[in-house]
């Protein structure tokens, strides 16, 4: 039996500007997903996929010599996965050559919430198979690869991308004023790569990187909350003339004595608000039922 593990991830800052190297901060997550692989001396891999409930919610069985997919339970993600699996061998092509068994993953968190379904997948297959993770996702989903990052890190990072070497700096990152930090979902899942598809991408230009890699700094060795909530304000402006969207606080939370700020694409997902220790009565009352303290979601060694 072999077993591998990735945290789930949150980008702070720098959310679109990381495609085009921008510097941002990003933190594993508590909750992540794990990958089980059993061999058997059979010709086919059975895939399970359970969520955090320990119910099935996706089953497939592929050949292996091919990865070409026998039977499933949904064919748009058994095709994905599959051109996933066929993707890691292109890389190693021993990967499952001599070899056939069963799989089972286990996410730890709902799959709607934003929190690297997708990213944790891509990182225990990269380590099961032994190839290059960026790779891989460059050849699937596609994106920054922070949530790449983010899965086998130990602590809070700051990324920059760059192909497949990437810069990545393992940071200490733990705010004094964290007792006021919540993590809030917007009942909405956003997709990221529509999100991406969207943007015109020539918008994101030297001076927006600046500004935000500026932020970022800033951030990351504030102390005072009041400054911090500034900051947050400054980015979501700066990134709100580049979609030319207006934040969310202005859009859904503009009553709310403190800040909020949008988490990875626009539009759901999770958004960090800094208030105090009503900040959670005041989410859930607007109907927001998933508020989550900031120590309770992030991992640190």
């Amino acid at each position: 039996m072999q077993s591998f593990y990735s945290h789930g991830k949150l980008l702070l800052t720098a959310e679109y500007a990381v495609l085009k190297g921008a510097r941002a901060l990003a933190i594993p997550c508590k909750k992540g997903q794990t990958l089980t692989f059993e061999i058997q001396d059979i010709k086919h891999l059975i895939w399970e996929s359970f969520d955090l409930n320990q119910n099935v919610w996706f089953t497939a069985t592929f050949q292996c010599s091919s990865f070409s997919i026998v039977e499933s339970s949904e064919a748009t993600t058994a095709e994905k996965l599959s051109a996933i699996l066929k993707a890691a061998r292109a890389q190693n092509e021993e990967f499952l050559v001599h070899q056939g068994g069963s799989v089972k993953t286990l996410l730890e968190f709902d799959k709607n919430w934003g929190l690297g379904s997708s990213s944790t997948l891509i990182s225990n297959i990269a380590s099961w198979a032994n190839v290059n993770p960026y790779k891989l996702l460059e050849q699937s989903f596609g994106g920054s690869g922070y949530d790449l990052a983010c899965a086998l890190s130990d602590s809070p990072i700051c990324y920059t991308r760059n192909g497949l070497n990437p810069s990545v700096e393992f940071i200490l990152f733990d705010p004094p004023f964290k007792e006021g930090l919540f993590f809030v979902y917007l009942n909405k899942k956003q997709s990221s790569l529509e999100a991406i598809n969207a943007l015109d991408w020539k918008l994101i230009d030297s001076h927006l990187i600046d500004t935000i890699n500026s932020i970022t700094e800033k951030i990351l060795t504030c102390n005072d909350q009041s400054i911090f909530n500034t900051l947050l304000l400054e980015h979501e402006k700066s990134i709100g003339s580049l979609l030319k969207q207006t934040p969310v606080k202005d859009l859904l939370f503009s009553d709310f004595k403190g800040a909020v700020k949008s988490l990875g694409a626009w539009g759901g997902d999770f958004i960090l608000a800094s208030g105090n220790k009503e900040t959670p009565k005041y989410f859930l009352n607007k109907g927001y039922r998933v508020v989550i303290p900031y120590s309770e979601m992030i991992f640190k060694n």
